[in-house]
């Protein structure tokens, strides 16, 4: 049964309802409320049999749910090929109904990556630390490229960061197939917001979506002003404006115009791109030793003569 939105959207559980499985009979326990989207709400759950962490989520249609479970299904499916027999990152835990007042609500399963949303991860542990969370967030938007996907709705609260810097996505609702419509954004991460292209989904718009939000990250002040301008006198040329201009995206200003003109080839070629820019950033550069000044290598070479004259005397003598 579908879930209306209108009434959905009003759910709210506290922490320790249980939620059982209709169909599988498995049951989890609600720790607390990682996030809420407009068809659903994910929940960090505990496994009641075996107490492991996982992201839960509730759906508030049926058909949206379906089509976010197609796309972890189709990832999971070409993670097993990738890994040639070994481990593969597991998506999609497994799918099932939870009845609440007599309704029935679909939810689906996801693994779960202890960390924090980016932004509070950055607060804490320094900007710096973009450099080592922005290659894997590139790398899974590379898989769902490659799947036939685009994020779309890509913004730093559907982005937890572990302690040591593992990425994962937590909220799958605005997936789109590749050629069709993007189904949902936010305004500030938004191509079109931005008179900067349509809202059809293809790799570059989530280009944009993340070259946005590392904007917003360390140009909030500068962002804001530029959002909240008259939508005629708004355009890509303000984001441009600010990476051109706000010292702290200068490491990164390259990149970060290429995303926002959706100038790479494929997002393979985003990923190397990145890597090659934040590895010459991490690798520490050796100092060079300073040459030995002409007067005190003359100095040396006169002493060592002086000695040498003194010994032939003394033994001479």
């Amino acid at each position: 049964m579908g879930f209306s939105e209108t009434t959905s959207s009003k759910l709210s559980l506290p922490h320790g309802t249980r939620i059982r499985g209709r169909w599988n009979g498995k049951r989890y326990i609600i720790q607390r409320l990682l996030g809420k989207g407009a068809n659903g709400v994910v929940y960090l759950v505990k496994h009641e049999q075996n107490s492991k962490l996982y992201a839960l989520k509730l759906g508030f249609d049926t058909l949206d749910i379906q089509s976010e479970i197609n796309v972890l299904k189709a990832l999971q499916s070409q993670g097993r090929r990738r890994s040639e027999g070994q481990r593969s990152p597991a998506y999609l835990i497994e799918v099932d109904d939870f009845t609440y007042h007599g309704r029935d609500i679909p939810f689906y399963v996801m693994r779960y990556v202890q960390g924090e949303p980016l932004r509070a991860f950055l607060v804490r542990r320094g900007s710096r630390w973009l450099d080592v969370v922005g290659y894997p967030l590139l790398q899974q938007l590379q898989r769902l490229h490659e799947s036939g996907w685009v994020f779309g709705d890509l913004k730093p609260e559907n982005v937890i960061v572990s302690s040591y810097g593992e990425v994962e996505l937590i909220d799958y609702g605005g997936v789109s197939g590749i050629g069709r419509s993007v189904k949902q954004f936010t305004e500030w991460y938004d191509r079109g917001f931005w008179d900067a292209g349509s809202r059809t989904a293809d790799p570059a718009y989530d280009w944009f979506s993340f070259a946005a939000v590392c904007i917003h990250l360390l140009a909030e002040e500068p962002l804001r002003r530029a959002a909240t301008q008259l939508p005629q006198m708004r355009s890509r040329n303000d984001l441009i404006g600010i990476v051109r201009t706000v010292p702290e995206l200068g490491p990164y200003r390259e990149w970060l115009l290429r995303a926002l003109n959706g100038d790479f080839h494929d997002t393979t070629e985003a990923c190397r791109l990145w890597k090659e820019l934040v590895s010459d950033r991490l690798t520490p550069k050796r100092k060079s030793r300073p040459s030995t000044p002409r007067w005190m290598v003359g100095a040396f070479a006169v002493s060592i003569t002086l000695l040498v004259c003194a010994l032939y005397l003394i033994l001479r003598f």
